[in-house]
């Protein structure tokens, strides 16, 4: 995935005040254009825009999206999955010798190249370590590929990620400290899952600090006290659902969960969805393409996708649907990884034809998280 200006060169090359809305590549199209957002992966798994490389870091979370992203479109022929899985591989952290096991460092994956530069000129370590939120997508994007995890020390990354766990039941992603929300439960929650192994994980503990975090309206802070938000809701309840405290359908059941407030919950989701048809991450917001996943998988965790207004919500999509392939955050914008992956899971979750089930708790696809 090097670096390219060829899609910032197209969209240099668009000039709007000479072109009507038909014609602009920005435009927004009454169908879901496949195999543009195909060839919008394709050329990012080849190459990425210039604008990416403040990203570097990350470079193994955009590499989720693509690998993904190809897969929901039914399209992950498009990519050599031996050579995928040998960089993901070439990406794993490993202890010097015994003596660090017992160092007290999380032996994941690291997110880029860059991370694991092991020292500067005078020996001092610069490495940013592995990381939480680079080993869900390590796996999950191996998991992809069909490589058997089984393959992978997979007793390591178990092992030290009991490392990272606070007495209050919360994460650390690094080992050296960071901030610690609910993002980084859901990242052990899912890696423990995809491992088969929750030996490095407190569940009753993380369950504890979830159910601090639902706010008086109903939805997630990420932390104790913070205002309700998407992203943080849907950590919650699908940390919840992989550690298995909360059972399929759950508004069917005539007794659910005891210990967080359903009802309440799933009227906060509902009231995300906007006049316009899309989802807002917090009230008073804009719809943002993201939401449109990161909430209707949390109505499709609980039981209740069918209360959405699934022709609204595919409305307000297409209006983020680029002339070039992917998705925008808002309409009518330049499409970026980030949004162009969660639209075309909320378009999976709408069941758009051609393309592949998710697993909503994972973030892949069903036939991944099945090993298929």
């Amino acid at each position: 995935m090097a670096t390219s200006t060829a899609a910032a060169a197209a969209a240099a090359d668009w000039d709007p005040s000479s072109s009507s809305d038909e014609e602009s590549p920005l435009s927004s199209s009454l169908t879901f254009d496949k195999e543009r957002h195909v060839a919008f992966l394709e050329m990012m798994y080849h190459m990425l825009p210039y604008h990416y490389q403040s990203q570097e870091i990350n470079h193994l979370t955009l590499a989720y999206f693509v690998i993904s992203g190809l897969d929901i479109l039914g399209s992950l022929d498009r990519v050599d999955k031996d050579a995928v899985a040998a960089w993901v591989l070439s990406l794993q952290s490993n202890p010097g010798d015994k003596a660090e096991l017992n160092s007290g460092q999380f032996y994941g994956f690291y997110g880029s190249r860059s991370s694991q530069f092991s020292s500067d000129n005078d020996g001092i370590l610069i490495h940013n370590h592995s990381h939480l939120a680079s080993t869900y997508c390590a796996l999950s994007i191996l998991k992809t590929v069909g490589y058997n995890l089984s393959n992978i020390h997979s007793e390591l990354i178990s092992m030290s990620i009991r490392n990272l766990q606070q007495p209050d039941g919360s994460f650390l992603p690094i080992h050296i400290g960071a901030e610690t929300d609910l993002r980084f439960i859901y990242c052990a929650a899912a890696i423990c899952f995809m491992l088969e192994d929750w030996s490095g994980m407190d569940r009753e503990k993380a369950k504890e600090y979830i159910f601090k975090c639902q706010s008086y309206d109903g939805g997630f802070g990420m932390i104790p006290g913070s205002e309700s938000h998407g992203g943080g809701t849907f950590c919650a309840v699908a940390s919840l659902r992989l550690m298995g405290f909360i059972e399929d359908d759950v508004l069917s059941k005539s007794e659910g969960s005891s210990f967080i407030d359903i009802p309440l919950l799933l009227e906060w989701c509902l009231q995300r969805q906007a006049a316009d048809g899309g989802f807002q991450g917090r009230p008073n917001k804009p719809s943002d393409t993201c939401y449109a996943f990161w909430i209707g998988a949390v109505l499709r965790m609980l039981g209740g996708s069918q209360l959405i207004d699934g022709t609204a919500l595919r409305r307000f999509l297409l209006t983020c649907q680029s002339g070039y392939g992917g998705f925008s955050k808002f309409p009518h914008e330049l499409p970026d990884l980030y949004h162009s992956y969660y639209g075309y899971t909320a378009f999976s979750l709408l069941e758009e034809p051609g393309l592949n089930a998710l697993c909503v708790e994972l973030g892949i696809t069903g036939f991944a998280a099945l090993g298929i």
